[in-house]
């Protein structure tokens, strides 16, 4: 377990607008956006759509190891959220959107899952059934101080037992993404085995 605090104010020589304006510029802003949603953009994804397609990444997975201490937690009681880290593949889901409307979704985004520079936005290749799309997609590095290494799973239990922020618990958040990805047909073995030592902490106490 990582025993580094993340941080609750961006890291030196990361600017949370610098990189947008960066990842705008390599957009261009004359095609459609495409971004790609592996957590809670699958259940979530606050932003109009002109079309959404299943989508597979390779070279990254995702996994609940990103420590979360506003949203999903508080300093005293760090959550966790979602991340693509390096490694494997991930499904989700491709969402395009209209030029038009893309740097107005690029800020919206950056509101919701930019505003500590936490992630490291990067241009993936998707492929989909209609086939492949260059998207949009946050990852996290695994130097970074907001991940947390690998957890024991009294940790994980302790967490969704106790972890909350602004916009609720760990385990919903975690829960809502199950069932965000069952109901397009993905199963996440290792995000079930997490939800399965949630229970057993449940039944325990």
């Amino acid at each position: 377990m990582s025993h580094i605090p993340a941080p609750l104010s961006p890291l030196p020589g990361r600017d949370p607008q610098a990189m947008l304006e960066r990842t705008m510029a390599q957009w261009g802003g004359e095609q459609d956006l495409w971004v790609f949603g592996y957590g809670s953009l699958i259940w979530r994804p606050d932003f109009d759509f002109a079309e959404r397609r299943d989508a597979r990444v390779f070279g990254w997975h995702r996994a609940l190891k990103m420590w979360s201490r506003i949203n999903r937690g508080t300093p005293e009681r760090p959550g966790l959220v979602f991340a693509m880290l390096a490694g494997g593949s991930c499904q989700g889901a491709a969402y395009r959107i209209p030029a038009a409307q893309g740097a107005d979704t690029l800020r919206l985004l950056w509101q919701r899952e930019m505003p500590l520079a936490t992630y490291d936005p990067r241009w993936l290749a998707c492929s989909t059934p209609e086939g492949p799309v260059r998207a949009l997609a946050f990852t996290l590095s695994r130097r970074s101080p907001s991940y947390c290494g690998l957890l024991a799973p009294e940790q994980y239990q302790r967490i969704f037992a106790e972890s909350a922020g602004i916009y609720g618990s760990t385990r919903d958040y975690a829960v809502a993404t199950y069932e965000g990805l069952q109901a397009m047909g993905i199963r996440d073995r290792a995000l079930e085995q997490l939800l399965h030592w949630g229970q057993a902490w449940e039944h325990k106490n």
